[in-house]
Protein backbone atom coordinates (compact mmCIF):
# COMPACT_ATOMS: atom_id res chain seq x y z
CA UNK A 1 0.00 0.00 0.00
CA UNK A 2 1.22 3.47 -0.85
CA UNK A 3 0.20 4.70 2.60
CA UNK A 4 2.50 2.17 4.27
CA UNK A 5 5.34 3.17 1.91
CA UNK A 6 4.87 6.84 2.82
CA UNK A 7 4.90 6.00 6.52
CA UNK A 8 8.03 3.87 6.09
CA UNK A 9 9.89 6.69 4.32
CA UNK A 10 8.69 9.09 6.99
CA UNK A 11 10.03 6.92 9.82
CA UNK A 12 13.31 6.38 7.95
CA UNK A 13 13.73 10.15 7.66
CA UNK A 14 13.01 10.54 11.38
CA UNK A 15 15.68 7.99 12.25
CA UNK A 16 18.22 9.52 9.85
CA UNK A 17 17.74 12.98 11.33
CA UNK A 18 17.93 11.54 14.84
CA UNK A 19 21.26 9.83 14.14
CA UNK A 20 22.70 13.05 12.73
CA UNK A 21 21.44 15.08 15.69
CA UNK A 22 22.88 12.56 18.15
CA UNK A 23 26.26 12.87 16.41
CA UNK A 24 26.02 16.66 16.82
CA UNK A 25 25.02 16.22 20.46
CA UNK A 26 28.09 14.04 21.02
CA UNK A 27 30.32 16.81 19.62
CA UNK A 28 28.66 19.38 21.88
CA UNK A 29 29.20 17.20 24.96
CA UNK A 30 32.81 16.59 23.92
CA UNK A 31 33.32 20.32 23.50
CA UNK A 32 31.85 21.19 26.91
CA UNK A 33 33.77 18.45 28.72
CA UNK A 34 37.14 19.09 27.11
CA UNK A 35 37.28 22.82 26.48
CA UNK A 36 38.56 23.47 30.00
CA UNK A 37 41.32 20.88 29.54
CA UNK A 38 42.47 21.81 26.06
CA UNK A 39 46.12 22.55 25.50
CA UNK A 40 47.33 26.00 26.31
CA UNK A 41 47.67 28.34 23.36
CA UNK A 42 51.23 28.35 22.10
CA UNK A 43 53.15 31.62 22.52
CA UNK A 44 53.17 33.71 19.36
CA UNK A 45 56.38 34.29 17.47
CA UNK A 46 58.11 37.44 18.67
CA UNK A 47 57.97 40.30 16.18
CA UNK A 48 61.54 41.42 16.76
CA UNK A 49 63.56 38.36 15.74
CA UNK A 50 66.15 38.33 13.01
CA UNK A 51 64.35 37.78 9.65
CA UNK A 52 65.95 34.38 9.07
CA UNK A 53 64.29 33.09 12.26
CA UNK A 54 60.85 33.29 10.65
CA UNK A 55 59.54 30.46 8.44
CA UNK A 56 59.00 31.45 4.82
CA UNK A 57 55.29 31.52 3.97
CA UNK A 58 53.39 31.69 0.69
CA UNK A 59 50.03 33.42 0.91
CA UNK A 60 47.56 32.48 -1.82
CA UNK A 61 44.57 34.71 -2.54
CA UNK A 62 42.13 32.96 -4.92
CA UNK A 63 39.89 35.59 -6.55
CA UNK A 64 37.20 35.60 -9.21
CA UNK A 65 35.16 38.73 -10.00
CA UNK A 66 35.42 40.36 -6.56
CA UNK A 67 35.79 44.03 -7.47
CA UNK A 68 34.34 45.32 -4.18
CA UNK A 69 36.61 43.46 -1.76
CA UNK A 70 39.88 42.60 -3.51
CA UNK A 71 41.62 45.84 -2.48
CA UNK A 72 40.54 45.34 1.13
CA UNK A 73 41.98 41.83 1.10
CA UNK A 74 45.38 42.76 -0.35
CA UNK A 75 45.68 45.72 2.03
CA UNK A 76 45.04 43.39 4.99
CA UNK A 77 47.63 40.84 3.86
CA UNK A 78 50.34 43.44 3.30
CA UNK A 79 49.64 44.77 6.81
CA UNK A 80 50.81 41.48 8.36
CA UNK A 81 53.24 41.97 11.22
CA UNK A 82 55.82 39.74 9.57
CA UNK A 83 59.11 40.49 7.80
CA UNK A 84 58.57 41.37 4.12
CA UNK A 85 61.46 39.15 3.17
CA UNK A 86 59.86 36.07 4.74
CA UNK A 87 56.57 35.86 2.88
CA UNK A 88 55.29 36.07 -0.66
CA UNK A 89 51.79 36.82 -1.92
CA UNK A 90 50.26 35.05 -4.89
CA UNK A 91 47.16 36.88 -6.13
CA UNK A 92 45.35 34.13 -8.05
CA UNK A 93 42.91 36.24 -10.04
CA UNK A 94 40.95 34.48 -12.76
CA UNK A 95 38.50 37.37 -13.07
CA UNK A 96 36.70 38.23 -16.27
CA UNK A 97 35.68 41.75 -15.26
CA UNK A 98 37.30 44.92 -13.90
CA UNK A 99 38.49 43.03 -10.81
CA UNK A 100 41.56 41.97 -12.79
CA UNK A 101 42.53 45.60 -13.44
CA UNK A 102 42.10 46.40 -9.73
CA UNK A 103 44.30 43.44 -8.81
CA UNK A 104 46.99 44.42 -11.31
CA UNK A 105 47.03 47.96 -9.97
CA UNK A 106 47.22 46.74 -6.37
CA UNK A 107 50.01 44.27 -7.12
CA UNK A 108 52.04 46.97 -8.86
CA UNK A 109 51.49 49.33 -5.92
CA UNK A 110 52.85 46.86 -3.38
CA UNK A 111 55.68 45.66 -5.59
CA UNK A 112 56.92 49.25 -5.56
CA UNK A 113 56.74 49.17 -1.76
CA UNK A 114 59.04 46.19 -1.65
CA UNK A 115 56.57 43.34 -1.19
CA UNK A 116 57.11 39.99 -2.84
CA UNK A 117 53.73 39.92 -4.55
CA UNK A 118 52.75 38.51 -7.94
CA UNK A 119 49.62 38.19 -10.06
CA UNK A 120 48.60 34.83 -11.55
CA UNK A 121 45.82 35.01 -14.13
CA UNK A 122 44.29 32.08 -15.99
CA UNK A 123 41.94 32.46 -18.92
CA UNK A 124 40.17 29.09 -18.89
CA UNK A 125 39.52 28.65 -15.13
CA UNK A 126 40.10 24.91 -15.38
CA UNK A 127 39.29 23.38 -12.01
CA UNK A 128 37.97 26.70 -10.69
CA UNK A 129 39.39 27.51 -7.22
CA UNK A 130 41.11 24.15 -6.85
CA UNK A 131 42.68 24.58 -10.27
CA UNK A 132 43.97 28.05 -9.41
CA UNK A 133 45.51 26.87 -6.13
CA UNK A 134 47.13 23.83 -7.72
CA UNK A 135 48.43 25.73 -10.77
CA UNK A 136 50.28 28.24 -8.60
CA UNK A 137 51.59 25.73 -6.05
CA UNK A 138 54.75 24.71 -7.98
CA UNK A 139 55.87 28.35 -7.90
CA UNK A 140 55.20 28.68 -4.17
CA UNK A 141 58.49 29.06 -2.32
CA UNK A 142 57.04 28.80 1.18
CA UNK A 143 57.29 25.83 3.49
CA UNK A 144 53.79 26.80 4.58
CA UNK A 145 50.85 28.04 2.49
CA UNK A 146 48.21 30.38 3.90
CA UNK A 147 44.94 30.79 1.98
CA UNK A 148 42.41 33.61 2.21
CA UNK A 149 39.24 34.08 0.20
CA UNK A 150 38.39 37.53 -1.10
CA UNK A 151 35.91 38.40 1.65
CA UNK A 152 38.37 37.94 4.53
CA UNK A 153 40.24 40.59 6.49
CA UNK A 154 42.84 38.68 8.53
CA UNK A 155 44.40 40.32 11.56
CA UNK A 156 48.04 41.54 11.37
CA UNK A 157 49.27 38.93 13.88
CA UNK A 158 47.77 35.97 11.99
CA UNK A 159 51.10 34.37 10.99
CA UNK A 160 52.80 35.11 14.30
CA UNK A 161 50.05 33.31 16.23
CA UNK A 162 49.46 30.33 13.94
CA UNK A 163 52.91 29.24 12.77
CA UNK A 164 54.13 27.95 16.19
CA UNK A 165 51.69 25.03 15.96
CA UNK A 166 53.69 23.58 13.08
CA UNK A 167 56.51 22.80 15.48
CA UNK A 168 54.83 19.39 15.71
CA UNK A 169 56.05 17.62 12.55
CA UNK A 170 52.79 15.71 11.97
CA UNK A 171 50.65 18.85 11.94
CA UNK A 172 49.58 19.49 8.36
CA UNK A 173 46.91 22.18 8.80
CA UNK A 174 46.13 24.98 11.22
CA UNK A 175 42.60 26.38 10.90
CA UNK A 176 41.28 29.52 12.60
CA UNK A 177 37.72 30.48 13.50
CA UNK A 178 35.68 32.69 11.21
CA UNK A 179 34.35 35.92 12.62
CA UNK A 180 31.56 37.93 10.97
CA UNK A 181 31.99 41.66 10.48
CA UNK A 182 28.39 42.19 9.29
CA UNK A 183 26.46 39.64 11.33
CA UNK A 184 24.02 42.28 12.61
CA UNK A 185 23.34 43.72 9.15
CA UNK A 186 19.97 41.94 8.84
CA UNK A 187 18.01 38.99 10.17
CA UNK A 188 19.42 36.92 7.30
CA UNK A 189 23.04 37.60 8.31
CA UNK A 190 22.21 37.02 11.99
CA UNK A 191 20.82 33.58 11.15
CA UNK A 192 23.93 32.75 9.12
CA UNK A 193 26.22 33.79 11.97
CA UNK A 194 24.04 31.80 14.38
CA UNK A 195 24.55 28.48 12.61
CA UNK A 196 28.17 29.18 11.51
CA UNK A 197 29.01 29.74 15.17
CA UNK A 198 27.84 26.17 15.78
CA UNK A 199 30.22 24.92 13.11
CA UNK A 200 33.18 26.93 14.38
CA UNK A 201 32.49 26.16 18.04
CA UNK A 202 30.79 22.82 18.60
CA UNK A 203 31.68 21.05 15.36
CA UNK A 204 35.24 22.10 14.58
CA UNK A 205 36.40 22.30 18.18
CA UNK A 206 34.44 19.18 19.19
CA UNK A 207 35.93 17.12 16.35
CA UNK A 208 39.45 18.37 17.03
CA UNK A 209 39.20 17.83 20.80
CA UNK A 210 37.66 14.39 20.31
CA UNK A 211 40.39 13.21 17.94
CA UNK A 212 37.99 12.99 14.99
CA UNK A 213 38.56 14.12 11.42
CA UNK A 214 37.83 17.81 10.83
CA UNK A 215 38.08 19.96 7.75
CA UNK A 216 40.04 22.91 6.48
CA UNK A 217 37.42 25.55 5.73
CA UNK A 218 38.91 26.72 2.44
CA UNK A 219 40.25 29.95 3.91
CA UNK A 220 41.73 31.54 7.05
CA UNK A 221 44.17 28.70 7.62
CA UNK A 222 47.63 27.38 6.78
CA UNK A 223 48.84 24.19 5.15
CA UNK A 224 52.22 22.59 5.38
CA UNK A 225 53.11 22.51 1.68
CA UNK A 226 54.39 18.94 1.88
CA UNK A 227 51.00 17.85 3.26
CA UNK A 228 49.22 19.05 0.13
CA UNK A 229 51.63 17.13 -2.09
CA UNK A 230 51.52 13.98 0.04
CA UNK A 231 47.71 13.88 -0.10
CA UNK A 232 47.59 14.22 -3.89
CA UNK A 233 47.23 17.98 -4.30
CA UNK A 234 44.17 20.09 -4.93
CA UNK A 235 41.61 18.19 -6.99
CA UNK A 236 38.63 19.71 -8.79
CA UNK A 237 36.26 16.73 -8.98
CA UNK A 238 34.12 18.16 -6.16
CA UNK A 239 32.85 21.66 -5.38
CA UNK A 240 34.41 21.54 -1.91
CA UNK A 241 38.06 20.94 -2.69
CA UNK A 242 38.94 21.96 0.88
CA UNK A 243 36.86 19.19 2.48
CA UNK A 244 38.17 16.66 -0.05
CA UNK A 245 41.85 17.44 0.56
CA UNK A 246 41.24 17.54 4.32
CA UNK A 247 40.03 13.94 4.39
CA UNK A 248 42.70 12.70 2.01
CA UNK A 249 45.35 14.32 4.24
CA UNK A 250 44.02 12.87 7.47
CA UNK A 251 43.75 9.40 5.93
CA UNK A 252 47.48 9.82 5.21
CA UNK A 253 48.07 10.39 8.92
CA UNK A 254 48.43 14.18 8.98
CA UNK A 255 47.04 15.99 12.02
CA UNK A 256 44.89 19.13 12.01
CA UNK A 257 44.84 21.86 14.64
CA UNK A 258 41.80 24.06 15.17
CA UNK A 259 42.36 27.38 16.95
CA UNK A 260 39.06 28.55 18.36
CA UNK A 261 40.66 31.51 20.15
CA UNK A 262 42.16 32.95 16.96
CA UNK A 263 39.56 34.54 14.71
CA UNK A 264 39.67 35.74 11.12
CA UNK A 265 37.09 38.40 10.23
CA UNK A 266 34.99 37.86 7.09
CA UNK A 267 31.85 39.09 5.37
CA UNK A 268 28.58 37.16 5.24
CA UNK A 269 26.35 37.15 2.12
CA UNK A 270 23.82 39.95 2.47
CA UNK A 271 21.23 38.84 -0.09
CA UNK A 272 19.28 35.61 -0.48
CA UNK A 273 20.58 34.76 -3.95
CA UNK A 274 24.21 34.94 -2.78
CA UNK A 275 23.35 32.97 0.36
CA UNK A 276 21.65 30.27 -1.71
CA UNK A 277 24.60 30.01 -4.10
CA UNK A 278 26.94 29.53 -1.13
CA UNK A 279 24.64 26.91 0.37
CA UNK A 280 24.41 25.08 -2.95
CA UNK A 281 28.19 24.87 -3.28
CA UNK A 282 28.73 23.71 0.31
CA UNK A 283 25.86 21.21 0.30
CA UNK A 284 26.48 19.71 -3.15
CA UNK A 285 30.24 19.64 -2.60
CA UNK A 286 29.83 17.89 0.74
CA UNK A 287 27.70 15.20 -0.90
CA UNK A 288 30.29 14.79 -3.66
CA UNK A 289 33.07 14.33 -1.13
CA UNK A 290 30.93 11.82 0.76
CA UNK A 291 30.50 9.72 -2.36
CA UNK A 292 34.22 10.04 -3.15
CA UNK A 293 35.74 9.45 0.29
CA UNK A 294 33.38 7.25 2.32
CA UNK A 295 34.49 4.01 0.62
CA UNK A 296 38.11 4.76 1.60
CA UNK A 297 37.07 5.59 5.14
CA UNK A 298 35.04 2.38 5.39
CA UNK A 299 38.01 0.28 4.20
CA UNK A 300 40.48 1.99 6.55
CA UNK A 301 41.55 0.59 9.92
CA UNK A 302 40.39 3.71 11.76
CA UNK A 303 38.58 3.23 15.10
CA UNK A 304 34.80 2.93 14.89
CA UNK A 305 34.21 6.28 16.62
CA UNK A 306 36.29 8.14 14.02
CA UNK A 307 34.55 6.32 11.17
CA UNK A 308 31.09 7.04 12.58
CA UNK A 309 31.89 10.72 13.03
CA UNK A 310 33.34 10.90 9.50
CA UNK A 311 30.17 9.35 8.07
CA UNK A 312 28.01 11.81 10.04
CA UNK A 313 30.22 14.70 8.93
CA UNK A 314 30.30 13.89 5.23
CA UNK A 315 26.64 12.89 5.04
CA UNK A 316 25.47 15.95 6.98
CA UNK A 317 24.53 17.76 3.76
CA UNK A 318 22.25 14.85 2.81
CA UNK A 319 20.19 15.42 5.96
CA UNK A 320 18.38 18.17 4.03
CA UNK A 321 16.87 15.46 1.82
CA UNK A 322 15.43 13.80 4.92
CA UNK A 323 14.25 17.15 6.33
CA UNK A 324 12.36 17.99 3.15
CA UNK A 325 10.78 14.54 2.84
CA UNK A 326 9.82 14.61 6.52
CA UNK A 327 8.01 17.92 6.04
CA UNK A 328 6.46 17.13 2.67
CA UNK A 329 5.18 13.66 3.61
CA UNK A 330 3.66 14.84 6.87
CA UNK A 331 0.75 16.35 4.92
CA UNK A 332 -0.40 13.18 3.12
CA UNK A 333 0.06 11.27 6.38
CA UNK A 334 -2.30 13.70 8.05
CA UNK A 335 -4.81 13.28 5.23
CA UNK A 336 -4.89 9.46 5.39
CA UNK A 337 -4.76 9.13 9.17
CA UNK A 338 -7.49 6.80 10.42
CA UNK A 339 -8.95 6.55 6.90
CA UNK A 340 -6.60 4.34 4.90
CA UNK A 341 -4.07 3.60 7.64
CA UNK A 342 -4.34 3.49 11.42
CA UNK A 343 -1.36 4.83 13.34
CA UNK A 344 -0.59 6.97 16.33
CA UNK A 345 1.87 9.87 15.97
CA UNK A 346 2.86 9.47 19.62
CA UNK A 347 4.76 6.30 18.64
CA UNK A 348 7.20 8.43 16.69
CA UNK A 349 7.09 11.69 18.63
CA UNK A 350 9.94 10.54 20.87
CA UNK A 351 12.32 10.44 17.90
CA UNK A 352 11.22 13.91 16.81
CA UNK A 353 11.55 15.48 20.26
CA UNK A 354 14.90 13.84 20.96
CA UNK A 355 16.24 15.28 17.71
CA UNK A 356 14.93 18.70 18.67
CA UNK A 357 16.45 18.46 22.13
CA UNK A 358 19.84 17.72 20.58
CA UNK A 359 19.53 20.70 18.22
CA UNK A 360 18.48 23.01 21.05
CA UNK A 361 21.40 21.94 23.24
CA UNK A 362 23.97 22.26 20.43
CA UNK A 363 22.85 25.77 19.49
CA UNK A 364 22.56 26.84 23.13
CA UNK A 365 26.16 25.80 23.81
CA UNK A 366 27.45 27.58 20.69
CA UNK A 367 25.51 30.75 21.50
CA UNK A 368 26.74 30.74 25.08
CA UNK A 369 30.42 30.38 24.25
CA UNK A 370 30.39 32.69 21.23
CA UNK A 371 28.75 35.52 23.13
CA UNK A 372 30.73 38.77 23.10
CA UNK A 373 30.43 41.92 25.15
CA UNK A 374 28.03 44.52 23.78
CA UNK A 375 25.61 41.92 22.40
CA UNK A 376 22.24 40.91 23.78
CA UNK A 377 22.48 38.39 26.65
CA UNK A 378 23.25 35.06 25.04
CA UNK A 379 20.04 33.34 26.19
CA UNK A 380 17.92 36.16 24.69
CA UNK A 381 19.84 35.93 21.42
CA UNK A 382 19.36 32.16 21.51
CA UNK A 383 15.60 32.38 22.09
CA UNK A 384 15.33 35.05 19.39
CA UNK A 385 17.31 33.29 16.67
CA UNK A 386 16.59 29.58 17.18
CA UNK A 387 12.98 29.71 15.88
CA UNK A 388 14.12 31.80 12.91
CA UNK A 389 16.91 29.33 12.15
CA UNK A 390 14.57 26.32 12.34
CA UNK A 391 12.07 27.99 10.03
CA UNK A 392 14.73 28.99 7.47
CA UNK A 393 16.19 25.47 7.62
CA UNK A 394 12.81 24.07 6.62
CA UNK A 395 12.42 26.81 4.01
CA UNK A 396 15.76 25.92 2.42
CA UNK A 397 15.22 22.16 2.63
CA UNK A 398 14.04 21.85 -0.99
CA UNK A 399 16.92 23.96 -2.35
CA UNK A 400 19.56 22.26 -0.20
CA UNK A 401 18.04 18.81 -0.54
CA UNK A 402 18.21 19.04 -4.33
CA UNK A 403 21.82 20.25 -4.06
CA UNK A 404 22.71 17.22 -1.95
CA UNK A 405 20.92 14.87 -4.33
CA UNK A 406 22.77 16.34 -7.32
CA UNK A 407 26.02 15.87 -5.42
CA UNK A 408 25.30 12.24 -4.61
CA UNK A 409 24.44 11.66 -8.28
CA UNK A 410 27.71 13.42 -9.26
CA UNK A 411 25.94 15.77 -11.64
CA UNK A 412 28.47 18.26 -13.00
CA UNK A 413 27.82 21.90 -12.13
CA UNK A 414 30.11 24.95 -12.26
CA UNK A 415 31.79 26.51 -9.24
CA UNK A 416 29.69 29.63 -8.62
CA UNK A 417 31.41 31.97 -6.23
CA UNK A 418 29.46 33.88 -3.60
CA UNK A 419 29.55 37.62 -4.38
CA UNK A 420 30.49 40.02 -1.58
CA UNK A 421 29.89 43.76 -1.58
CA UNK A 422 32.07 45.23 1.18
CA UNK A 423 29.16 45.31 3.63
CA UNK A 424 30.50 46.27 7.05
CA UNK A 425 27.80 48.49 8.55
CA UNK A 426 24.01 48.69 8.33
CA UNK A 427 24.39 51.83 6.21
CA UNK A 428 26.15 49.90 3.43
CA UNK A 429 24.08 48.75 0.47
CA UNK A 430 24.38 45.88 -2.00
CA UNK A 431 21.22 46.35 -4.07
CA UNK A 432 22.58 48.46 -6.91
CA UNK A 433 25.95 46.83 -7.27
CA UNK A 434 27.32 44.48 -9.86
CA UNK A 435 26.87 40.69 -9.38
CA UNK A 436 23.25 41.09 -8.25
CA UNK A 437 20.44 39.68 -10.38
CA UNK A 438 16.75 40.33 -10.95
CA UNK A 439 16.18 36.76 -12.09
CA UNK A 440 13.67 34.74 -10.07
CA UNK A 441 14.64 31.10 -10.34
CA UNK A 442 12.16 28.27 -10.81
CA UNK A 443 12.99 26.84 -7.40
CA UNK A 444 11.76 30.11 -5.87
CA UNK A 445 8.37 29.48 -7.51
CA UNK A 446 8.36 26.00 -5.98
CA UNK A 447 9.13 27.50 -2.58
CA UNK A 448 6.13 29.79 -2.98
CA UNK A 449 3.94 26.79 -3.82
CA UNK A 450 5.25 24.93 -0.78
CA UNK A 451 4.33 27.92 1.38
CA UNK A 452 0.74 27.53 0.11
CA UNK A 453 0.95 23.73 0.55
CA UNK A 454 1.73 24.01 4.24
CA UNK A 455 -0.72 26.84 4.75
CA UNK A 456 -3.41 24.53 3.38
CA UNK A 457 -2.23 21.81 5.75
CA UNK A 458 -2.57 24.20 8.69
CA UNK A 459 -6.13 25.12 7.70
CA UNK A 460 -7.08 21.48 7.13
CA UNK A 461 -5.59 20.39 10.45
CA UNK A 462 -7.52 23.03 12.37
CA UNK A 463 -10.76 22.28 10.50
CA UNK A 464 -10.50 18.53 11.19
CA UNK A 465 -9.27 18.90 14.77
CA UNK A 466 -5.84 17.39 14.00
CA UNK A 467 -3.28 19.29 16.04
CA UNK A 468 -0.28 16.95 16.11
CA UNK A 469 1.43 18.46 13.05
CA UNK A 470 0.31 22.06 13.56
CA UNK A 471 3.58 23.43 15.07
CA UNK A 472 5.66 21.61 12.43
CA UNK A 473 3.48 22.83 9.57
CA UNK A 474 3.54 26.35 10.97
CA UNK A 475 7.36 26.40 10.97
CA UNK A 476 7.44 24.92 7.45
CA UNK A 477 4.95 27.49 6.16
CA UNK A 478 6.87 30.38 7.74
CA UNK A 479 10.18 28.99 6.50
CA UNK A 480 9.11 28.63 2.87
CA UNK A 481 7.35 32.00 3.07
CA UNK A 482 10.53 33.67 4.34
CA UNK A 483 12.72 31.98 1.72
CA UNK A 484 10.26 32.88 -1.04
CA UNK A 485 9.83 36.46 0.20
CA UNK A 486 13.56 37.12 0.59
CA UNK A 487 14.27 35.64 -2.86
CA UNK A 488 11.61 37.72 -4.60
CA UNK A 489 12.25 40.91 -2.62
CA UNK A 490 16.01 40.80 -3.13
CA UNK A 491 15.47 40.29 -6.86
CA UNK A 492 12.96 43.12 -7.11
CA UNK A 493 15.09 45.70 -5.31
CA UNK A 494 17.98 45.24 -7.75
CA UNK A 495 18.32 48.03 -10.31
CA UNK A 496 20.67 47.97 -13.29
Amino acid sequence: MIEVAILSIYVFCLISILLYCLAELTLAITYVNKRQHRKQERPALANNLAPEKYPFVTIQLPIFNEMYVVERLVDAITAFDYPKSRFEIQVLDDSTDETLHISQKKVTEYQRKGFNISLHHRVDRTGFKAGALQAALPEAKGEFVAIFDADFIPNPDFLLRTLPYFDEPKVGVVQTRWEHINKNYSLLTQIQAFYLDVHFTVEQAGRNMGGFFMNFNGTAGLWRKSTIADAGGWQADTLTEDLDLSYRSQLKGWEFVYLENISSPSELPADMRAFKSQQFRWIKGGAEVARKMLPSIKRSDLPFAIKFNAFAHLLSSSVYIAVFLLAFLSVPLMLVKNQFIDFNYLRYSGLFFLSNFAVIYVFFIATKYRHTSGELPYFIRFLYLLPSFLAITLGLSLHNGLAALRGLLREETPFIRTPKFNITTQNDAWENKKYTSRQIEFITVLEGLLMAYFLGAIVYGIATDQWAFLPFHLFACLGFAATFWYSVRHAKVVRH
